[in-house]
């Protein structure tokens, strides 16, 4: 790595102390002592010199600002008669930066108007983004998003599909709606999860998911063997049309949500606790052992949780097995 030698005077240094844009003066000095050093370096001569080992020679300057978190920086970068010299200053310094560029993105995102994300980075940089400019940058993040929403899936097989919907707050039409996040993950021949793909639309209607899961066999999504899911009617005939031959799963998560609502309050925690030792039973016998000490135990006291736990098909497969 070449080594440059940067020259500061008292005054600058002391305004680190004295000047509110002190910082902001020392950064710039230094950058541009850097690019000073860089052209020097790549034309193998000082300014005036002359040697037989010159490669170019210098054709003046061009002005660049660069907004960053200590203030805009001007910059002054040297030009050559060819067009040989370039630096790698900008690419490293704005990735770096990139962190401001990633808290506009997110304020947006949480619902924060351009012109208040506007009025937030004048006061962070010294310098004001226009709306436009924060609206071009939210673009640019569509696009990223886009290219991770349409990446091949066909390099590997996803034997456990896991689909859910999140309800979310999304600001549409002026206005901030409820609006279902579709999320399919995948755990890979390797025990990975990945998320696969996230969706916006209706979680009750079935033509949403069956385009879903039509998109993510485009995708190259294959090697399903098992889908979790919760039992929305649409949903499961999606799953039933989309992937027939795969075993299909209610959510555990969903139906623990579920039975432990039609539970007597006071009788919560022991239910709780049974469900856990069904759900983390080493084996089916074990399964069906922890489940007729649950049902033993509340015999009388929660007999219309038991019937709903006995009516689980996908349950009575886990611990009972099938057909019983």
């Amino acid at each position: 790595m070449a080594s440059y030698e940067i020259t500061l005077n008292s005054e600058q240094l002391a305004g680190l102390l004295t000047d509110d844009k002190g910082l902001q003066g020392l950064v710039e000095t230094v950058l541009n002592q850097v690019l000073e050093a860089q052209v020097t370096e790549h034309l193998g001569a000082q300014r005036y010199e002359r040697n037989t080992e010159r490669k170019a020679y210098r054709n003046g300057y061009r002005s660049r600002t660069l907004t960053t978190r200590v203030g805009p920086l001007v910059l002054h970068v040297p030009q050559v008669r060819d067009g040989s010299f370039s630096t790698a200053l900008f690419a490293r310094y704005q990735r770096s930066e990139q962190a401001l560029v990633l808290a506009m993105m997110e304020m947006m995102l949480q619902g924060v108007s351009t012109r208040k994300v506007a009025a937030i980075t004048e006061e962070l940089c010294g310098s004001r983004f226009s709306r436009s400019t924060v609206s071009q940058l939210c673009m640019a993040l569509d696009a990223r998003v886009q290219a991770w929403h349409e990446r091949p899936l066909g390099g590997q097989a996803y034997p456990f599909i896991l689909v859910d919907a999140l309800v979310i707050k999304v600001r549409r039409d002026e206005a901030v709606r409820a609006t279902s996040a579709l999320i399919v993950s995948g755990i890979n021949e390797e025990g990975l999860r990945e998320v696969l793909g996230l969706w916006l639309g209706d979680s009750e209607s079935e033509g949403t998911w069956a385009d879903m899961f039509a998109g993510l066999k485009r995708r190259g999504l294959r090697g399903v063997e098992v889908l979790v899911s919760d039992d929305h009617a649409g949903l499961v005939k999606a799953v039933q049309r989309s992937f027939q031959g795969v075993l299909w799963q209610r959510c555990q998560v969903h139906l623990q949500r579920n039975v432990l609502g039609r539970t007597p309050r006071h009788l919560r925690a022991q239910m709780a606790t049974g469900l856990r030792r069904i759900f983390q039973a080493a084996d089916r016998l074990a399964a069906r052992t922890a489940f007729a000490a649950l049902a033993a135990a509340l015999a009388g006291k929660a007999d219309r949780v038991l019937t709903i736990l006995y009516m689980q098909r996908e349950i009575l497969h886990h611990f009972c097995g099938a057909g019983t």
